[in-house]
């Protein structure tokens, strides 16, 4: 991930219903969650609103959104994530840590789907 990219990220979770949508979006895994329900889920907040904060984070790079009927389903990008710590952290311990690029390493093969 370029330094850019990752301030784009940054400044578009550095909002706190855009941070919430995120995390919300992580628990749901791959499925993703409809429009309405993460307003709902965010006590109620007016579609506008919302669609608003689930633009800035598509444009970001963070989240993707499909139709499914007449509803939209917004679901996070997972590698993006994971390249998002990677960044913060590739030169942990002067870049020789085991531990951080074994984590980094399992991270980057999350797909937001439990493990077999």
């Amino acid at each position: 991930m370029k330094e850019k990219q990752a301030l784009d990220s940054f400044a578009a979770i550095s909002q706190e219903t855009r941070l919430r949508i995120i995390r919300l979006l992580v628990v749901a895994g791959a499925e993703g969650l409809a429009a309405g329900a993460i307003a709902e889920q965010l006590g109620g907040a007016a579609s506008p609103r919302i669609s608003f904060h689930l633009s800035q984070l598509e444009n970001a790079g963070l989240i993707e959104s499909r139709r499914n009927g007449r509803s939209i389903i917004y679901s996070v990008i997972f590698s993006t994530l994971s390249d998002l710590v990677a960044f913060l952290m590739h030169d942990c311990c002067q870049g020789h840590c085991k531990y951080c690029d074994r984590a980094i390493a399992l991270f980057a093969k999350c797909e937001g789907r439990p493990s077999d």
